[in-house]
């Protein structure tokens, strides 16, 4: 089997949401964010497929692909196309540089109110946010919009990535960094940077580190006593 990386895809989104759910179960901004007694993993799946719906035409979404070398490997696949035959074994979601200074755009903006409009109806479908603490939600955007602020000093912009998801059993394969240096390769050509988020430090922080990524900021979302803990790291 071989690795591919490709742009997401609308087939592509049932297994990336599963490939994310299952990664980030035990994330500490998961377990902060959401009450696990009422929490549905059928709305946030729903919320799932919304973001991803908007990230194909809007932001630099990735899925890794396992599919059959040209080798023996395609033995076990006769009868299938080579499509049919991948499995998806990771994703990340990285958003594409926007200059503070310039406006968004009214394809952007409508875009917008696009994964808006799906999140309300999910919303009513599913009578509810499948305990998505609001409250915190809120809390944490606004502690992002604060850091961002407060580190991101490059008129250009920013290349920047919150979600990096690898399947159980395709972890230790360098997968991961695969769905990193597509999008890191790329700033390097435009001589951009990048941001990474994770609320894990351990092992996120090292291997990032290894990646060349280093140490930005710790943004903490407070609620009450109870306090969610983000790292901002950069390439």
């Amino acid at each position: 089997m071989t690795i591919e990386i490709s742009p997401m895809a609308k087939e592509d989104i049932p297994a990336v949401v599963d490939i994310v759910q299952k990664a980030f179960e035990a994330d500490p901004y998961f377990l902060w964010v959401f009450d696990a007694q009422k929490f549905s993993k059928e709305r946030n799946a729903a919320s799932l497929t919304a973001r991803c719906l908007w990230g194909i035409n809007n932001g630099l979404f990735y899925v890794a692909k396992e599919v059959p070398s040209t080798n023996g490997d395609q033995a076990g696949s006769i009868g299938r196309s080579q499509k049919d035959a991948a499995r998806i074994v990771g994703v990340a979601m990285w958003l594409p540089p926007h200059p503070p200074s310039e406006p968004e755009s009214w394809y952007s903006y409508f875009q917008s109110w696009i994964l808006t409009f799906r999140q309300i109806a999910n919303n009513i479908r599913f009578l509810g946010h499948g305990g998505l603490n609001v409250k915190r939600y809120w809390i944490w955007k606004d502690a992002q919009t604060a850091v961002q602020r407060d580190i991101w000093d490059d008129p250009r912009g920013y290349y920047f990535c919150n979600v990096i998801a690898v399947a159980d059993d395709a972890r230790g394969k360098g997968i991961g960094r695969k769905l990193v240096e597509v999008v890191t390769d790329k700033a390097d050509r435009e001589g951009m940077k990048c941001y990474l988020e994770s609320s894990k430090d351990v092992p996120n922080l090292e291997i990032y580190g290894r990646m060349g990524f280093k140490f930005a900021k710790e943004m903490e979302c407070h609620d009450g006593e109870e306090v969610c803990k983000v790292r901002y790291i950069h390439l």
